[in-house]
């Protein structure tokens, strides 16, 4: 019992509340924000159905990860926006036999911003992000270009999370 209480008094007392000086309990997110609106993402690309899985999964991704609400835009606090900017399949081998390729990634490029209705100012924005995936088109594999998409989208929402913590 006294080697418990000895250990969660070691613990927290490594804990600081300015998380500039060694742990802090604090969350990583700004307190003073709770809600958040995100508009469908805008697509300059020829890759059809990509904003909306982008958005899906943003809306996903702040409803796991984050404090905040998803709420409509006449109800928030805060608003994610974006548009994709491109999107670029690179071969990366090919095959000797078919002269098809065996590897392909798949590059996803946005610019987003987060802005406080409040203020009007930004608080994150972000040109040229990106973030890729590899897929595997050819035999025996024969994955469809939507496996690189998801992968590409899922790992760029949730780099886009990451960003809407507070900066230290």
């Amino acid at each position: 019992m006294r080697f418990a209480a000895l250990l969660l008094g070691i613990i927290v007392s490594g804990c600081a509340s300015d998380p500039n000086v060694g742990y802090s309990s604090q969350s990583l997110y700004a307190p003073q924000f709770r809600t958040v609106a995100v508009p469908i993402f805008e697509n300059n690309t020829m890759s059809r159905q990509m904003e909306m899985m982008l958005t899906d999964a943003i809306v996903k991704k702040i409803q796991s990860r984050t404090p905040y609400r998803v709420v409509n835009e006449m109800n928030a606090d805060t608003l994610l926006t974006g548009t994709i900017t491109d999107v670029e399949l690179t071969p990366l081998n090919r095959s000797s036999v078919t002269g098809f390729d065996n590897e392909v990634m798949l590059k996803v490029t946005v610019d987003f911003e987060w802005m406080n209705l409040g203020t009007g100012t930004r608080i994150v924005g972000k040109r040229n992000f990106s973030a890729d995936a590899i897929f595997i088109p050819s035999r025996p594999s024969s994955e469809p270009i939507e496996i690189g998409q998801f992968a590409a989208i899922e790992q760029l929402s949730s780099d886009i999370v990451d960003q809407m913590q507070a900066a230290w």
